[in-house]
């Protein structure tokens, strides 16, 4: 079964907002309100709220790395990944964990980064040159 993702969290300033997930991230803009404003996260729903962010704490290991936890994020396909990758470090984004390849020549070879958006919201993306190895053990 395939199904959307749905998403919903807060962040402090809408026009902020707008400007990094429709700007930064190249999302489409969806259904809105004075409180809330809805995206196209790479074919998924993210609903952001005008309230305060929840709070996350660098323990997850991410090889040698300490990533914050919770995060949320999405899985692409290596081109749409490497797109993504250049379009963020040309908007300057300060990477948690810069692109870079993990588990090279093993199963679940896979490319990841970590940024956070402007209220702190931790984002992973990864991409695999095929969506199938991504349960690869």
């Amino acid at each position: 079964m395939n199904s959307l993702f749905h998403f919903a969290f807060n962040v402090t300033d809408l026009d902020l907002t707008r400007q990094f997930y429709g700007g930064v991230l190249g999302c489409r803009e969806g259904r809105s309100t004075a409180t809330w404003v809805d995206f196209d996260f790479f074919g998924h729903q993210l609903s952001m709220h005008l309230g305060e962010p929840f709070k996350t704490a660098p323990t997850g290991h991410v090889g040698e790395h300490l990533v914050p936890m919770p995060h949320f994020g999405v899985v692409l396909a290596l081109p749409d990944w490497q797109a993504l990758a250049y379009r963020l470090e040309q908007a300057r984004i300060d990477f948690i964990l810069p692109p870079q390849l993990r588990f090279a020549g093993q199963p679940g070879e896979q490319w990841t980064m970590f940024f956070c958006d402007p209220f702190g919201n931790p984002i992973e993306v990864k991409g695999f040159a095929s969506l199938d190895a991504l349960y690869t053990t």
